[in-house]
């Protein structure tokens, strides 16, 4: 019931959450990768050390300009992202030939500390491009499944609810469960989007794969919550007169354990993958853990406090 008593002020903390991510994403923007806008991918493996990341990426940024095909047509940002022991993936613009055969020039005579240049022997794995077509298409069907998956919940949660239509009718079940999504997707991206700009991350497929795996995880502990809520309505049925947010109160309380419990292991998984995984999956594990975290949050103090405040309007509504 603690919940329920205070509830515009859980509401209100979200809805300062959603704005400040909103500002933050107009104010930072977010960078699509090649994934998005087309470009080359390199992955390249020393074959003796690795040179340091800030150490290779201050050379790529200094000297590479001195090669005259690179600087006139304008490499653009570098993205450099360790894999493996010895390996890097060098993330760029498109390249013709001559200019891939640079960068691997590049990527190998390194001059460290001051001291005199030297070779770091390298062999290439792999080398993709990718054209602005295939990131166009890409980026609409990313939007197109974020859509559908949407619309597809509302659907299953009207009709799943479809008996429950006092006090609150079965559809605004659906409308609050995407208003929770919202603002389960809208703050990680946010913070994303702020981590984007100090960082340099880009966007790539497994950020579309983590807001489509926050769409399903947050969902998951919503439905829990409102379906706790339909049983005891239920139970109440026979009953000509009940108080709705008791019964909304009631049931938060017979599951806010079990939500917050399983979401806490997950969370902690989570964070293990961002302090000890692999570089590659490191913010796609962050956003994950932002939008497990806010998902469980939004199940408890937002989507059921809001069907109270439903409840409430239609009663002033109706007189």
């Amino acid at each position: 019931m603690f919940i329920i008593k205070y509830k515009k002020i859980f509401v209100s903390v979200s809805i300062v959450l959603v704005l400040l991510s909103i500002v933050a994403l107009f104010i930072f923007g977010i960078d699509l990768g090649i994934d998005f806008k087309g470009g080359a991918l390199t992955e390249v493996v020393y074959t003796r050390e690795r040179p340091a990341q800030d150490s290779l990426q201050e050379h790529l940024f200094n000297n590479i300009e001195q090669d005259f095909s690179l600087v006139q047509n304008g490499l653009g940002p570098i993205l450099l992202q360790p894999t493996g022991d010895l390996g890097y993936i060098v993330k760029t613009r498109a390249l013709t030939d001559t200019e891939h055969l640079q960068l691997l020039n590049a990527l190998s005579d390194i001059s460290v500390a001051g001291e005199e240049e030297n070779k770091y022997p390298l062999e290439e794995k792999s080398f993709n491009s990718i054209g602005p077509s295939v990131g166009r298409e890409l980026t609409r069907k990313a939007i197109v499944a974020i859509i559908l998956v949407s619309l597809a919940i509302i659907c299953f949660i009207a009709f799943a609810f479809r008996k429950v239509s006092k006090p609150v009718s079965s559809w605004r079940y659906g409308f609050i469960a995407i208003v929770t999504l919202l603002h389960d997707v809208l703050i990680p991206v946010g913070i994303f989007s702020t981590l984007a700009h100090f960082y340099g991350i880009e966007i790539d497929t497994l950020f579309v794969v983590a807001v489509l795996t926050i769409l399903g995880l947050s969902v998951s502990d919503t439905i829990v919550i409102f379906d706790r809520i339909r049983e005891n309505l239920k139970a109440h049925a026979s009953a000509k007169t009940f108080n709705f947010s008791d019964i909304v109160g009631q049931s938060i309380d017979q599951s806010y354990v079990r939500s917050i419990s399983t979401s806490l292991t997950v969370i902690l998984v989570l964070l293990a993958l961002v302090f000890f995984g692999p570089v590659s999956t490191k913010y796609f594990a962050l956003m994950l853990t932002a939008g497990m975290f806010f998902g469980t949050y939004s199940s408890i103090f937002l989507a059921s406090p809001l069907l109270v405040l439903v409840e409430e309007w239609q009663k002033k509504k109706n007189g």
